[in-house]
This record gives C-alpha cells, structure tokens and sequence, in this order.
C-alpha cells in the first residue's frame, strides 16, 4: 500500500511538470485568500477574539461599493484580468497589490517545492510564506502588524522545530527570545536618546517569531539585511523628496524568508 510520503515523492520524480503546476495553482489560490485577509486587516487588528468571524463573514466584497462577488470575480489572477482591474459593479479600480499578493505566493509555493526536498518542510515554508506576506503587505500598506498573525506564526515555529528538528528547540526558544528583546532595547534606546519612537511592539514580536522559526543564530543576518534594504528605501525617498515611513516588519519578512529559503535549509 503506497503510504502519503511515497506519493508526494512519485508525483515530484515521476509527474514533475504536474506537481510543480499543482504548487503553482494551490500557492494562487491560498494567495487570493491571503488578499482577502490582508484588506481585512485593519478590522482584524480590533477584532481580537472575534477574528475568525470576521475571516468568515461577510463573503469577499468590493469595499468601495459593497458589491457582493460572484464565484468568476474571485478566480486568482484570471479575474483581475478579466476586470481590467475594475470592480464589475461599481468601475472603482482594484488594488494591484492583491493580484500581486496571489502571483507572489503561487510562485513562493513553486520554489518551496523546488528547494527543499521533504514534504513537511515544504508545507512548514508554505505556512512561514503565507503568514510573511500578510505581515509584510499589512505593514506596507497600513503600518500594522497585528497580534492575531505574529503570535500564531511565534509557537508554530516552537511547535514546527519541537518535531521537525531543523532547528534544535533550545536555539528556537532563544531566538524568540533574544528576537524580541533585541528590537526593544532599540526601542527604549531611541526613545529615551533621541525622544522618538523608531520601532513598534509588532516589530518585535515579528523578529521574536523570526527566532522561533530560524533560531537565534540567524537573528544578526536577519537584521542587518533588514536594515540595508531600509537604508535603501530611505535613500531613494530622500533623492526623491518623498516623506516616507519606515515599515520594518515588510524588511524584516523579506530578510527571514530570505534566510529560510536560501541559508537555512537551503545551505
């Protein structure tokens, strides 16, 4: 009898073409949900113990006009092209970010599956991915970095490393440690120095959930490639004299999958 394990390998050695077009279609489909969650974001960020109902209700909705979608204007990627990038009822245009959000997860699923060779770690880089791109987008486009998204994706790195044992728990344990009191420290450091606030708490809780996942030993990489890729915005804002905010949650995210997918398992 073929077990689970023995299929995942025949489809990848024997089908490659037809797994990696399933990781493709099922990384869109979870990244059109992800959409809808991350414009919901401002609203979940209050909901606090009432997150799953409003994940649920109402179904997905054009939230300029209220118009209800049908089951075609909720296809990943597809409808947005077949809408020009336009609510079908109301003609208001329709965040690029959100077809970018199912793009960018559909191709994140494909090099998960790529790079790394067991189905469990795959499926533990599809839940880091899909929970780095709400955070970065929410952080991006709203300055928010809610506790319903850091904590959940803090113990399941505990819980991913307690079996996976990628990462010796001791060293995750630390790393959510040491990821949070980090940030802080810079924190009061900037606040009682220069009388401002640099950091918010979301940014330590997402570097704290960083360490659960990679351990504290990627926590200097993770930041400093954070930071450059900061200075590098700051820089093009100032040459172009823009005012730009700092939203080190989306550098951060982009610098810990990053370290996920090309260091850590993939070294």
């Amino acid at each position: 009898m073929t077990t689970p394990q023995q299929l995942f390998f025949l489809m990848r050695e024997e089908y490659t073409l037809l797994f990696y077009m399933q990781c493709l279609l099922l990384g869109a489909i979870v990244g059109s949900f992800l959409g809808m969650v991350i414009s919901r974001g401002p609203r979940l960020a209050q909901a606090q113990n009432d997150v799953l109902y409003h994940l649920s209700f109402p179904a997905s909705y054009c939230h300029h006009c209220g118009h209800a979608l049908s089951w075609w204007e909720n296809i990943p990627v597809v409808s947005w092209f077949i809408l020009r990038g336009r609510c079908n009822h109301c003609g208001e245009p329709i965040p690029r970010w959100l077809p970018g959000v199912e793009i960018s997860n559909a191709l994140l699923f494909c090099l998960m599956a790529m790079v790394f060779h067991h189905p469990t770690q795959i499926m533990a880089g599809w839940l880091l991915v899909s929970f780095l791109i709400i955070l970065s987008v929410l952080d991006w486009q709203y300055f928010l970095l809610p506790d319903c998204f850091t904590l959940p994706l803090l113990w399941s790195g505990l819980l991913v490393n307690t079996f996976s044992g990628t990462v010796a728990l001791q060293d995750a344990i630390i790393g959510a440690a040491a990821g949070y009191l980090f940030l802080w420290s810079l924190y009061w450091i900037f606040r009682l120095t220069l009388k401002k606030e640099a950091l918010g708490y979301g940014d330590f809780k997402l570097l704290a959930a960083l360490g659960a996942w990679l351990g504290w030993q990627a926590l200097p990489y993770i930041c400093l490639l954070a930071s450059c890729i900061g200075l590098l915005f700051a820089a093009k804002s100032t040459r172009l004299n823009i005012t730009l905010r700092f939203p080190f949650g989306s550098y951060l995210s982009f610098a810990g999958l990053w370290f996920f997918i090309f260091y850590h398992y993939g070294g």
